[in-house]
């Protein structure tokens, strides 16, 4: 394929931008505004865990092949833990691949970003970035950017079942006292206000996990002062009532709420056997391949707090792409990054793999046939009331919460007695990252 010819007006223009700025582009537009990629071959290796769903990547990789040259070779490591420790091997051995798929957020910090990977803080495309998103790829520095988001992000939400607020009159609450009050009125209906997925027992997590932004709305430096030691969710007021909220919906559940699994639950939902689930928004996805455009039959809000006019939702932030600093191929990975966050390339995953939230690019508009309840969310992204959970803030993470949220939501422990063992178990893992919790 030949490189695409540009106007010599764009290449100047193009040529008086990179001088004004220290960012380099790769990229000029057209007379009709459509971008005229540079076209070099070039091929960039990149490591990945086998979990993330290849179809949305993969599009824009062979769209980035045809479009800039740059033929992507996929190498896959392991998950979880083990995939971690291979990461960590790579990068202390030098045999670090030139892009790195990883997490975001606090676990970025482990992997010596400063020295490993590329700042793209000074290139015009990390821009495009939003705010949130960036903070969760700096790894604590004020100015430095080291990722472009893989995926799109997910959310720690309430979906529910349209149908069924429609069968009973309801509006979507702005206050958890409101939205007890529709659990209320739902099953005094007859039907079942929320579903409980024990079966799957991490699915109890999300209604504390997800209440982070009302935690954070309280106290906005509680995650420095967690992982400092400073404050315990047992003595922080908003941090119980994180728990209470599991207590709260008990009385709402289905009957086998105990030995519902994930998938029963999506089924559940779907089919107006019950009103709300708890959530990750990955739940969609499920739903879709299952029911196919029913899936618009589900909406989604922020898990309320007490402010009805600070109603806000916990984002998941996504894997990201990280630049290897001690690549010879800087430049063609810098094309990759801005090629992957264009426009262009989004429409590409979209078209590919319906995402299961809002990407994390500036001004993008999802299409058309984007599920209702992401466009839901996409309304949180743009009135800036999200937060990312909280396990992007801070290392510091107890490996029991499930069983602790379990034990509130089955009626063996109080909220109180929850927050007071979440603190002991993250305890342990502070301990284990030499950060001194008295």
């Amino acid at each position: 394929m030949k490189k695409k010819s540009i106007s010599l007006l764009l290449c100047t223009a193009m040529a008086a931008s990179m001088l004004a700025s220290s960012a380099t582009v790769y990229a000029a537009e057209d007379e009709a505004g459509e971008k005229e990629w540079e076209y070099k071959e070039a091929e960039l290796s990149f490591l990945i865990d086998p979990d993330t769903a290849s179809a949305g990547y993969q599009a824009v990789f062979d769209l980035m092949e045809e479009k800039t040259g740059i033929h992507v070779e996929v190498e896959l490591r392991s998950s979880g833990g083990d995939g971690d420790n291979q990461v960590k091997t790579r990068l202390a051995s030098g045999d670090m691949t030139d892009l790195c798929g990883y997490n975001s957020g606090a676990k970025l910090g482990e992997l010596n970003p400063e020295e490993n990977f590329i700042d793209i803080s000074g290139e015009a495309f990390a821009e495009r970035l939003d705010e949130t998103y960036k903070s969760a790829v700096s790894a604590g520095s004020d100015t430095a950017v080291y990722g472009v988001p893989l995926t799109a992000t997910m959310s720690g939400a309430i979906l529910y079942n349209k149908e069924v607020y429609e069968a009973n009159g309801l509006e979507v609450p702005h206050t958890w006292d409101e939205f007890l009050e529709n659990c209320k009125v739902i099953k005094e209906a007859g039907t079942d206000a929320v579903i409980a997925s024990i079966g799957d027992s991490w699915t109890i997590q999300v209604p504390y996990l997800g209440d982070h932004y009302n935690v954070l709305a309280a106290d906005p430096e509680f995650p420095a002062k967690f992982e400092a030691g400073e404050a315990k969710y047992a003595d922080t007021p908003a941090g119980v009532e994180s728990f209470q909220k599991l207590a709260d919906l008990q009385e709402y559940f289905n009957e086998d709420y105990t030995a519902t699994t994930y998938a029963d639950a999506c089924d559940k939902l779907i089919n107006g056997e019950g009103a709300h689930y708890f959530i990750l928004t990955q739940a969609l996805s499920s739903i879709y391949e299952l029911y196919g455009d029913e899936v618009n039959k589900i909406g989604l809000m922020g898990i309320p707090g007490d402010d009805p006019e600070n109603h806000g939702l916990t984002v998941w932030e996504p894997t990201s792409v990280y630049g290897n600093a001690n690549s010879d191929k800087k430049e063609d990975i810098l094309r990759f990054m801005e090629f992957y966050t264009s426009d262009e390339a989004l429409d590409a995953y979209t078209a590919a793999l319906k995402p299961d939230g809002p990407y994390c690019i500036k001004g993008y508009e999802l299409p058309e046939d984007a599920y209702d309840a992401v466009k839901e969310a996409q309304q949180y992204f743009d009135d800036e009331k999200i937060c990312v959970a909280l396990e992007f803030e801070t290392a510091v993470k107890g490996t029991n919460c499930e069983y602790i949220c379990s034990e509130v939501a089955t009626g063996q422990s109080t909220a109180e007695e929850a927050a007071a063992a979440y603190d002991e178990d993250c305890k342990k893992q502070a301990t284990q990252l030499g950060i001194n919790w008295e």
